[in-house]
């Protein structure tokens, strides 16, 4: 195994991952509410999000590439329609007056929301598209078993960032009383329904 390829991988994944945007406060929202392990999930579905447009990148997919660039309004409309109503929903919710009992029906929309987000980010696409030409990485069309290293890297570095995001804010959790979490709600949710206007904003100014 490459293990260069491989950190290679993890320093792009947990670069993309690591500016706090709309998926970064969705995530330290849902840990406050629900706990580390709803938080984790929550990041592990940007980290596939990630994985899938590493692949895109690594194995010279570039007509799909294109296509999604070519379709960036579309994409804007539908990532920012879903984070207005994300951000509203969060503002309406109460958060719960004990402990949350997370069914896994519950971690499957955690995870398959930030997924279906992140997937809607042009800012992703372009990430992926501008950091894999800026390291050489878009014309050397590595061989197959490089460039599923390159996409394991990728995983396993967007994954870190979110296990030590989910971690950290995990270990404040027990300081937070409900009004805290109920401002915290607010707050958040301001914020999310914040990037999707932004986002909405961008596509007819």
């Amino acid at each position: 195994m490459d293990i260069g390829l491989l950190f290679k991988g993890m320093l792009i994944g947990f670069s993309i991952a690591a500016p706090v945007g709309p998926i970064g406060v969705l995530c330290i929202r849902r840990t406050l509410m629900d706990g580390r392990v709803a938080g984790l999930i929550s990041g592990l579905g940007a980290a596939t999000a990630d994985m899938l447009y590493g692949c895109m990148a690594a194995f010279g997919v570039t007509f799909i590439a294109n296509l999604l660039i070519d379709r960036i309004d579309l994409i804007q409309l539908v990532g920012g329609s879903f984070l207005l109503y994300l951000g509203i929903k969060t503002i309406r919710s109460r958060p719960a007056t004990e402990e949350a009992k997370i069914e896994s029906r519950n971690l499957w929309t955690a995870y398959g929301s930030t997924l279906l987000y992140t997937l809607t980010n042009p800012m992703t696409i372009l990430s992926f598209a501008g950091i894999f030409a800026g390291v050489g990485l878009a014309e050397d069309h590595p061989e197959f078993g490089a460039a599923l290293i390159l996409v394991i890297g990728v995983f396993l570095g967007s994954a870190s960032w979110w296990f030590i995001l989910s971690g950290g804010v995990g270990i404040m959790r027990a300081k937070f009383n409900p009004n805290w979490l109920l401002w915290v709600n607010r707050a958040s949710g301001v914020i999310i329904a914040a990037f999707g206007l932004l986002q909405l904003w961008r596509i007819v100014s």
